[in-house]
């Protein structure tokens, strides 16, 4: 039987990003793939990204945090489900710590990511200092300007999309401006040949992007390893920061998805602070059936 099956977990939100908590603090539990495509899965765990809670490895961290995506890959960073964390850890009845307090440093594969309760069901999340660099990002091949890389999608003469701007903050981003409302394009489509192409060897998460005003931005998101979502943090993060460094907007934005608003701040410290609601869907616990087909 897997070591998951009664395990407590919260199905939460975060701007519409659809997120499972799991807390496995005290123990020496790891989830496996296959464990994490069967959560994924099933209707009542269904996901975006699986936070999964562990123990802190660092001093003065609070947490480790492994993040997985629907197809039990690992993602470096996610901000909404960051924002869903902070809240369980403080807030949920059996997740919660009594020494905890409105503040939380968290230990994630893409590097420490603080937390701010700044209301009840509102947090920002530190998401640290954008990678701007070619080999950063990664791509596979030298760009020594990564404010608009070449690429393209459709005929040679008449592109569909064009010149992404390409930005990691804790996972790799490729930004495509378009001049149009996002949801006229067949993102469903365009979404998994781009997230695969050659130039990205970790894969990326492809963005359809339109500046609506000086400090506005309507988003729309494939997510590497996910799909389409509702939203994803880390690509409004990434997006307003491309934004700025072509000189469209200024350091700051509301960035618009279709699960709701994310307020991002590129601060003069160079680090990018995300401010965005969550709400609690329900609490459940994973029946050992669900594991039956998982290694």
């Amino acid at each position: 039987m897997s070591a998951l099956a009664h395990r407590r977990f919260l199905k939460m939100n975060g701007a519409g990003n659809a997120i499972v908590v799991l807390d496995l603090r005290g123990t020496d539990i790891r989830v496996a793939a296959e464990e994490v495509r069967a959560i994924a899965a099933h209707p009542t765990s269904a996901f975006d990204q699986l936070m999964v809670i562990h123990d802190a490895r660092t001093p003065g961290t609070d947490a480790a945090l492994r993040i997985y995506n629907t197809d039990g890959s690992e993602a470096g960073a996610c901000g909404n489900g960051t924002r869903c964390v902070a809240y369980a850890m403080l807030d949920d009845p059996a997740m919660a710590r009594p020494a905890e307090s409105g503040r939380l440093t968290l230990e994630t594969r893409g590097g420490l990511v603080s937390v701010k309760r700044m209301a009840e069901r509102s947090f920002t999340v530190d998401m640290g200092r954008p990678r701007l660099k070619w080999d950063e990002i990664p791509l596979a091949e030298p760009f020594q300007d990564t404010r608009r890389i070449e690429l393209q999608v459709g005929p040679i003469d008449a592109p569909v999309l064009h010149s992404p701007a390409v930005v990691n903050m804790g996972n790799p981003h490729a930004i495509f401006f378009v001049d149009r409302d996002p949801e006229t394009y067949d993102l469903a489509r365009i979404g998994p040949m781009l997230e695969n192409h050659p130039l990205f060897p970790d894969r990326a998460n492809i963005s359809l992007a339109r500046v609506t005003g000086p400090d506005a931005i309507t988003l729309r998101v494939w997510e590497r390893g996910a799909g389409l979502t509702l939203a994803c943090g880390t690509a409004a993060c990434a997006t307003m920061v491309a934004a700025s460094r072509l000189r469209m907007i200024g350091r700051g934005a509301t960035v618009t998805l279709p699960g709701g608003d994310l307020v991002i701040e590129w601060r003069a410290d160079d680090h990018v602070l995300m401010t965005g609601p969550v709400a609690l869907e329900w609490d459940g616990t994973f029946e050992p059936g669900l594991f039956a087909g998982a290694a």
